[in-house]
């Protein structure tokens, strides 16, 4: 019988596990209050503008905030401050439950405190992905780390928009509100309850210009960073926008209610799991360059035909080919550049992968907010869905490049053995994937 336990291996570190438990009960709550958020601006305000603001408003401070929020992630307790943000981010969603219960909640209330919760992740997202290798006793086991993570992340997205769809049709947002706040709960006790035994590398205090510049040429000069970097920030741009062009496809092309939503984000949720399993499952992160390209290739065709869609079997066959593309190559990314990443660094290139992927997106949330009111949300998806395809084609010309720059630091590393370098090299084979 096959050994499976591999693709669990980070769970045998205690505080991985501590995190990953409590987490997952959180995460149910932050997808409950995104569906529900979406679908009380909609009710409320009947404008696809006003859906693309509030996203906006929720998802800016990262692409502003980021690299500094980088430079103080590398210099503070990582720790201390993801129990800071916890617990900020429970406040915020128990002030919408105060608002939403009593049905007194307006469109600007809304839009300050998701302002707010942006603030918040602005310094919770480059904490929180580089405090991973401390929860990990062993280096090796952080890539199944990141896929695990990917996996709740996902998993969570197929349960909280179906148990919200069910709790909005029955009693309102606000309810939905309150579960999220409580269970932030959770991952607090998770988070108070580790021992932390690795030590945090932290880069030597200078003027905050000084380390941000430094941050940026260390990026800027990396072609494997910088292009994964650029991609991202593209496919966030004019891709991930999806999401909040839903509730019009649920409601006006679908013809359906808030149950409709909930079965569409929990559809893209499926395909999310999925991509996110086939990655854990992997043993190695070699091929992992050429992954990105399919996936972007991938995410960026299935939102054209979902565009085209206009019958409920088909888009729920469709969008979990767009959860799986979106995730495969947001994660494959992540686990990249965590490999390869300096440790005194690392606080501020996850800023800047936080400013690709979330940071990128509110200008997206604008975009085609103001272009589905414009020409309509299919046409607005089959644009970004073309862009995404364009952009796949383009990273997969850098391929060679970055690959140049990889393969010695994962010869460094043990992941690729030296002889296989030195064996391509004199028989001027393919270099293996990134």
């Amino acid at each position: 019988m096959a050994d499976w336990s591999f693709a669990v291996r980070a769970l045998r570190s205690r505080n991985y596990r501590l995190f990953f438990t409590g987490q997952t009960v959180s995460l149910i709550g932050t997808w409950m209050t995104r569906i529900a958020t979406s679908w009380l601006v909609y009710r409320l305000t009947d404008s696809p503008v006003l859906l693309g603001i509030v996203s906006f408003a929720g998802q800016v401070p990262a692409f502003f905030l980021g690299p500094l929020a980088g430079v103080w992630v590398d210099r503070w307790d990582r720790h201390r401050v993801l129990v800071v943000t916890q617990v900020l981010s429970m406040i915020q969603s128990l002030a919408l439950a105060a608002l939403a219960l009593p049905h007194i909640i307006t469109i600007w209330e809304i839009i300050l405190l998701a302002l707010g919760q942006g603030l918040i992740n602005a310094f919770d997202m480059p904490a929180r992905q580089s405090f991973v290798i401390q929860m990990v006793e062993k280096r090796e086991d952080l890539g199944n780390a990141i896929a695990l993570n990917s996996s709740m992340v996902n998993a969570t997205r197929l349960i909280g928009p179906a148990i919200a769809g069910v709790l909005i049709a029955a009693v309102g947002e606000g309810y939905c509100f309150l579960a999220d706040g409580l269970s932030y709960i959770a991952v607090i006790i998770s988070l108070l309850a580790m021992r932390i035994t690795v030590p945090q590398a932290r880069s030597q205090a200078r003027r905050i210009a000084a380390e941000l510049q430094e941050g940026w040429r260390y990026v800027a000069d990396s072609v494997p960073i910088r292009s994964i970097l650029l991609l991202l920030a593209l496919t966030s741009l004019v891709g991930m926008p999806y999401t909040v062009l839903m509730p019009i496809f649920a409601s006006e092309i679908l013809h359906g209610g808030a149950h409709t939503l909930g079965f569409l984000m929990a559809g893209s949720g499926v395909g999310a799991l999925i991509s996110a399993i086939t990655l854990a499952l992997r043993r190695s992160i070699l091929g992992l360059g050429r992954m990105i390209v399919i996936s972007a290739a991938l995410f960026g065709a299935s939102l054209v035909g979902f565009s085209l869609s206009h019958t409920l079997w088909l888009s729920m066959l469709l969008i979990p080919v767009s959860g799986f593309g979106m995730m495969q190559q947001m994660a494959a990314s992540n686990t990249i550049l965590q490999t390869i990443v300096h440790d005194e660094k690392r606080g501020r290139v996850m800023a800047f992968y936080s400013m690709a992927f979330q940071g990128m997106a509110p200008f997206g949330s604008l975009l085609a907010g103001a272009a589905a009111a414009r020409i309509g949300a299919p046409e607005t998806l089959i644009i970004g869905g073309g862009l995404c395809l364009i952009a796949s084609l383009w990273f997969s010309r850098e391929l060679p490049a970055i690959r140049e720059v990889v393969r010695p630091i994962y010869r460094e590393l043990g992941i690729l053995p030296i002889s296989v370098g030195v064996q391509q090299a004199s028989a001027l084979q393919t270099p293996p994937e990134n």
